[in-house]
């Protein structure tokens, strides 16, 4: 990997608060004293790990990284599912300031992000920074010393000046709530937490859900089981996947070469910016884009599966870019198989042998995978966060909306960076979202630093300027000019609000986050 530093990042050499000890307080800490860490990150994915090498831009060594589970990569490293693969060009969900030459195809494997992750994390020296198997059960804004008081079950627990929650949307996974699912006597897999001990030779298994990963799933398990019964609430739109194999003599050409590589990224960033900014944003700019995209859509499972009946099951009844498409030349054929049947008939309940749909059929299963993936906007299971009064952030977007500047800070919240949060994803890899929040905490943390200041806060008014102007650029995007009715899309936030995307260019965004009018926030 080679390594760039953005130039216009300025380094903080003195700590943002007098504490520098990255230890823990213990328990018998005196509560008036100054917090001992700078800044604490919860998660170690993607997103914590790029905060991380932020601060270590900025100067800020005082940092923790806490993580729930026993190792790093968030999503990457709880996926282990077969088929696992990343759905865009793999060289485009990398750190731009940390390119790999080596990826072993254009579509990556799950196993290869991961340890991209890891080498990343060696490389800046952060494991050493990260502790893992801590479950932080709630956080804590302590308006007097302003600092931030993370309680971690059966820890003691840590404060400190700046809260990183790098959460991510794809951390919770999603159990459907089918009557009788507790009953089931049979083996019960989350594709989340995936059983690689169990054996699915001669299985008869059922499959809930139809997502991504069950695009990459089912090609996969199909093949070894007796019977497969596959349940569709919603279908998803699936193009051809052009995925090839990167040769020794390309890698070694991309690790001679870095420009030839980042001119390959350059080229990739941009087809997936036009893709979203057309498709998606834009789409009202130019409908026709979408409406070929469909009909290749469409071309692509004609040409895999020839029983209309079928097709016409698995053709979704919104527009693309509603959900986000996939990419797939082995979903399609696997309903062409004897032992595969795809059930639309809604799920009535599940019993301790089977699954009964509403029509009264029931079919007998001993092995039950959940593809349905995560909860992307429910609040169980997330970290609680109390910021000023006491008030608490999930309760607070479920009553109020949700909202965030930037698509990473929130009035209420003072000192807390949140990624990501609404309006924050850009384009369609998570690597461009990231990137420009790591713009955003350095410039908000610089200015904190050069004023003298211990807390920062963004204003409503501010956040009631970003909202409306996001609101404005939705209005012709897909979600509100395009038919998305049933889409059942987690774009939608719980009121009905396209919250997670920002409908911006990605350059736009990131000059955005690098240049936002510091007199949007309170620096104190």
């Amino acid at each position: 990997m080679h390594s760039t530093v953005d130039p216009s990042v300025q380094r903080i050499d003195r700590p943002l608060s007098d504490a520098s000890a990255v230890q823990p307080q213990q328990p018998d800490a005196d509560a008036a004293a100054p917090p001992e860490l700078e800044v604490l990150i919860i998660g170690a994915g993607f997103g914590g790990i790029g905060a991380a090498i932020q601060l270590q831009r900025l100067g800020i060594h005082s940092f923790l990284i806490v993580e729930r589970a026993d190792d790093l990569g968030g999503t990457w490293h709880a996926n282990t599912y077969p088929g696992l693969t990343v759905d865009i060009p793999c060289h485009s969900y990398a750190y731009s300031f940390e390119p790999n030459p080596d990826w072993s195809r254009m579509f990556a494997p799950g196993a290869e992000i991961k340890a991209y992750a890891n080498d990343v994390a060696t490389k800046y020296r952060l494991r050493e920074h990260m502790r893992f198997g801590c479950d932080v059960e709630r956080t804590e804004y302590d308006e007097a010393g302003k600092y931030w008081t993370a309680h971690i079950r059966g820890q003691a627990p840590i404060r400190a000046r700046v809260l990183v929650a790098a959460v991510g949307y794809l951390s919770r996974p999603k159990r459907p709530s089918i009557p009788g699912l507790e009953s089931f006597a049979g083996k019960v897999i989350h594709t989340a937490a995936w059983d690689h001990d169990y054996d699915l030779q001669g299985r008869r298994a059922a499959v809930i859900g139809t997502g991504a990963t069950s695009v990459q799933l089912l090609p996969e398990i199909a093949p070894k089981l007796a019977q497969l019964d596959v349940y569709q609430r919603t279908p998803v739109w699936v193009g051809p996947k052009r995925d090839f194999a990167s040769s020794a003599d390309l890698r070694a050409f991309l690790r001679e070469v870095p420009l030839a590589q980042r001119l390959w990224r350059l080229v990739s960033h941009t087809i997936l910016e036009l893709m979203t900014w057309f498709g998606v944003t834009h789409y009202k700019l130019a409908p026709f884009f979408m409406r070929l995209a469909m009909l290749g859509a469409r071309m692509h499972m004609h040409h895999s599966i020839k029983d209309p009946e079928l097709r016409r099951k698995l053709t979704p009844s919104y527009g693309m870019g509603c959900k986000r498409p996939t990419i797939s030349n082995s979903y399609y054929p696997v309903f062409n198989r004897d032992n595969v049947e795809l059930v639309t008939e809604p799920i009535a309940r599940i019993e301790p042998d089977g699954v009964v749909t509403q029509d009264g059929r029931k079919r007998r299963i001993d092995t039950l995978i959940l593809a349905t993936g995560f909860n992307i906007w429910e609040t169980d299971g997330l970290v609680s966060i109390r910021g000023v009064a006491g008030r608490e952030l999930a309760a607070l977007w479920q009553e109020s909306g949700y909202r965030a500047y930037e698509g990473i800070t929130i009035p209420g919240f003072p000192n807390l960076f949140y990624l990501p949060a609404p309006y924050s994803y850009t384009g369609l890899s998570y690597f461009f979202t990231i990137e420009g929040e790591m713009k955003h905490m350095a410039r908000c943390l610089t200015a904190m630093k050069q004023r003298g200041a211990a807390s920062f806060e963004v204003t409503e008014s501010a956040l009631v300027r970003f909202v409306a102007r996001m609101k404005r650029q939705l209005g012709g995007s897909v979600f509100v000019v395009g038919d998305c009715t049933s889409s059942n899309s987690y774009y939608f936030d719980p009121h009905g609000e396209p919250t997670l995307m920002r409908p911006t260019p990605v350059v736009g965004a990131h000059l955005r986050h690098a240049t936002f009018p510091l007199s949007d926030y309170h620096f104190g």
